[in-house]
């Protein structure tokens, strides 16, 4: 149930900053207008996709895949752990990535981003424990 709350909030930070950025919404709440540096950059496509919609997608798998592993067919079944932590991973490993790219390129931070990089290292967190869990005889 942690990774689907953690889910479910990472998927409306993505869905406001992926609004902001096609101009369904007017300005972003920030404080220092580090979002909106971050948001308009060039580095805000991956792939010619928009990150905020990489990370909309990827907070819904994980949103469904933490429902499914709710369920009591799935409750001790190793899949849907396995598909929380490889999706985790990469999501930490690309938020990394984002993050260095604020720091060192874009020079600005968006504390929406940075919330967001807290929530995926949170889920992958928990997918760890979850392994040690269903690791246990």
């Amino acid at each position: 149930m942690g990774v689907a709350l953690l889910s479910l909030t990472g998927m409306l930070i993505s869905a406001y900053l992926w609004m902001f950025k096609h101009g369904y919404i007017g300005s972003l709440a920030c404080g220092t207008g580090g979002c909106a540096t971050v948001q308009l950059s060039p580095y805000s496509q991956f792939l010619g996709v928009d990150v905020a919609l990489l990370g909309l997608a990827a907070y819904a798998a994980l949103l469904g895949i933490s429902v499914l592993g709710t369920q009591p067919a799935w409750a001790d079944r190793r899949e849907p752990m396995v598909a929380t932590l490889l999706l985790s991973a990469g999501g930490v490993a690309f938020a990394a990535y984002l993050t260095w790219l604020e720091l060192f390129v874009i020079h600005a931070i968006c504390r929406w981003c940075v919330t967001s990089a807290v929530l995926i290292v949170c889920v992958f967190a928990l997918a760890m424990l979850d392994r040690r869990r269903l690791a246990r005889p």
